[in-house]
């Protein structure tokens, strides 16, 4: 589904992407780990448009992508859920979820969606009418998600869903997730938590300053000491 070839990315002198080649098959699950700096949130900046690429190229089911612009990546179905919600706080919790299905016209699936994300997340179902900024971290965080998914997204871009989170609202974020993949999204899982990222991921790629360090089978890195221990963090 998609293809990322030997991208560079850079934010002015800095290089943040050093020849990064990475794929993801349609219904998987992939996770890019690493530490603070590593380039991850870069990656996902440069396949939603909002990073250009210095050289290489995106493909999505064939189709370059490092040409097109933001909104037009979205049109495809490749949907970002940034770093820290980045909600609408003094929108209402429907309102937030409305924009998610801002370039779509077709109101019958607009609907229907909008059923199956208040099925997803009750609580924001019953908190429609409130402000976002009022919601506490974790519901901020499934209202981000539930926004995503309004945008009807094949490909879910899913950027350091548990940051700022108690362990016990990251287990409710990741059982979500889990849902989400079973309705057909594919899920390309930027996370610094790389135990949790790699228990429902199929695939990790773990980059270290720009470029990708290891990749492999989600099981074997997990289950690899000595990448443990320099890769992820120890444990």
């Amino acid at each position: 589904m998609l293809k990322v070839e030997n991208i560079v990315a850079a934010y002015g002198q800095i290089t943040a992407l050093k020849g990064v080649t990475l794929e993801v098959d349609a219904g998987e699950v992939v996770a890019i780990l690493g530490a603070n700096g590593a380039g991850k949130s870069t990656m996902l900046r440069a396949i939603s448009g909002l990073v250009r690429p210095r050289s290489g190229q995106i493909l999505f089911e064939g189709r370059r992508l490092d040409r097109l612009r933001p909104h037009e990546i979205a049109g495809l179905g490749v949907v970002q859920c940034p770093e820290g919600r980045r909600l609408f706080a003094n929108l209402t919790v429907l309102e937030n979820l409305e924009m998610g299905a801002y370039t779509r016209s077709d109101r019958q699936g607009i609907a229907e969606d909008m059923a199956r994300v208040c099925a997803l997340f009750p609580v924001l179902a019953a908190r429609r009418a409130q402000r976002a900024g009022t919601l506490s971290g974790g519901e901020q965080q499934m209202l981000a998600l539930g926004r995503a998914l309004m945008a009807r997204p094949r490909l879910l871009l899913l950027d350091e869903p548990s940051l700022g989170l108690a362990p016990i609202l990251i287990e409710q974020i990741f059982a979500t997730i889990r849902q989400i993949r079973e309705q057909g999204v594919t899920i390309l899982l930027v996370e610094q938590n790389a135990h949790v990222a790699l228990e429902i991921a199929d695939r990790g790629y773990v980059l270290e300053t720009g470029k990708v360090a290891i990749c492999g089978a989600a099981r074997e890195l997990i289950s690899d000491p000595a990448i443990v221990e320099v890769y992820l963090g120890g444990g």
